[in-house]
């Protein structure tokens, strides 16, 4: 997985600490997946592919079925105890599906220097591509350890989740650089305010 704050033009994030958790994270603060072009990019950029792996057959299914799949993922990481079962079940049943598709093989490649290149052995399919989410999320939901340090952004007005593995395990922030700048800046403005008053 591609680690990092952000890749251009789509200001995609790549920083959750889990593939499943960056691609919750294309919904803020506004969809980041609205075409086949960005959702290329945050499939390159989240290393589900090798660099410079072509993508020119992706189309609209495939937005449809990685926004459907973070849906669901959404659901099952923040919600167990607010959704109706059926929905919680159903939201279950449809990553339980997705993951069931085989990812694409990865093979290592001979490049003309000598060194070893990942490239894929048959050009990837939609369904592959959301299958290694979708067992990212099935591992990340079955597991307690890291189950237990999931952690939703105290930043204001911010729904990012990401997997805390910070010594201590304190971090509060998405990014301390974004919302933790933010959070910041604000202390500082009321300090200020009370300071005047």
């Amino acid at each position: 997985m591609a680690l990092g704050t952000a890749t251009s033009p789509y200001e995609l994030r790549f920083d959750a600490g889990r593939i499943c958790l960056d691609l919750l994270a294309t919904t803020h603060p506004v969809e980041r997946l609205g075409a086949v072009e960005p959702l290329c990019a945050w499939i390159a950029g989240s290393g589900l592919v090798p660099p410079g792996t072509a993508l020119a057959h992706a189309d609209a299914e495939w937005v449809a079925g990685f926004r459907e799949l973070r849906s669901c993922v959404d659901q099952l990481v923040r919600g167990a105890h607010t959704l109706l079962p059926a929905s919680y079940d159903l939201a279950l049943h449809r990553l339980n599906e997705a993951a069931r598709a085989a990812p694409p093989a990865p093979r290592a490649v001979c490049r003309e220097d000598g060194t070893l290149v990942r490239e894929l052995a048959v050009v990837p399919e939609c369904a592959g591509l959301l299958a290694v989410v979708a067992r990212d999320a099935v591992e990340l939901l079955t597991d307690p350890v890291a189950r237990a340090a999931v952690r939703e952004c105290e930043g204001d007005n911010c729904p990012v989740v990401y997997l805390d593995t910070s010594r201590g395990r304190r971090r509060r922030w998405c990014s301390s650089e974004i919302c933790g700048n933010r959070e910041r800046v604000a202390r500082h403005r009321r300090r200020a305010a009370l300071a005047r008053a």
